[in-house]
């Protein structure tokens, strides 16, 4: 079978002969194409972490984040196409506010979860539209617990300890693999992130890079916000001197 997508890569309706949808292939890999972010589950909440590409210094800081709040105990952190981004947050918005509305309370973690996979996936079906090109993190708390789910231009959704997406994901997540996670809080947790994000951040091809943090914890009040400024800047003075060792560590041997 061809390993290329030749007249069967016109539609997300159409499977080539050997069974694959090459349009979700392709959205796959614009998210490769970003940069990365992650996602830790610590005992006591969730940490996102993103490494936001600069695209030119004219740019305002703090301007097209990658981290967006859904509802006050969710939080999203996203990989891939700025654009489809946008529109995945919004709809998961909509889907808390709806069923806070219809049940006066707030969504759990693994329904939001759901609906937005199968929001997601309903855009692989027709010729008319094309799937996503966003992997998307969700951060939550609820009464189970904080919780950590990926949601990919397929649809398929997955809940997670740790996880990572965009260009530096294998990387991340063999840094990830290393941690303990079900005994670190999630102030350690955002030092560990911030770390992970500067070593996977290749400077000789990438441009410079933002580092985006936020958090839902205990020390958070169960809600979803960026991390503070004097802890992210903590945490990025340490992954800078982490790094640092490490080069010239590598430059000894």
């Amino acid at each position: 079978m061809s390993s290329i997508g030749t007249g069967y890569d016109l539609s997300a309706s159409t499977y080539s002969p050997d069974g694959r949808i090459f349009q979700v292939e392709y959205a796959l890999k614009a998210v490769d194409n970003s940069g990365t972010a992650i996602g830790i589950r610590a005992k006591d909440g969730v940490v996102l972490a993103v490494e936001k590409i600069i695209q030119s210094k004219l740019l305002i800081p703090g301007s097209n984040r990658r981290i967006a709040t859904a509802d006050t105990h969710i939080g999203i952190a996203t990989a891939g196409l700025l654009a489809d981004s946008r529109h995945v947050v919004n709809r998961t918005r909509d889907e808390a506010q709806q069923y806070r509305d219809f049940y006066k309370a707030q969504i759990p973690g693994k329904i939001i979860a759901e609906r937005v996979a199968g929001y997601t996936q309903a855009y692989t079906l027709y010729s008319s539209v094309r799937p996503f090109g966003v992997s998307t993190i969700l951060g939550t708390m609820d009464k189970t617990g904080p919780g950590l789910y990926v949601i990919e231009p397929s649809g398929v959704h997955y809940g997670y300890f740790g996880c990572a997406v965009g260009k530096g994901r294998q990387v991340a997540k063999t840094e990830i693999e290393k941690l303990k996670l079900t005994q670190m809080t999630a102030r350690e947790a955002v030092k560990e992130a911030a770390r992970i994000i500067y070593a996977v951040h290749d400077e000789a091809k990438d441009k410079d890079f933002e580092l985006e943090m936020s958090w839902i914890c205990e020390e958070s009040g169960g809600k979803h916000q960026f991390v503070p400024k004097d802890l992210l800047d903590e945490a990025e003075a340490e992954a800078k001197a982490a790094l640092m060792s490490d080069m010239e560590e590598d430059e000894d041997e």
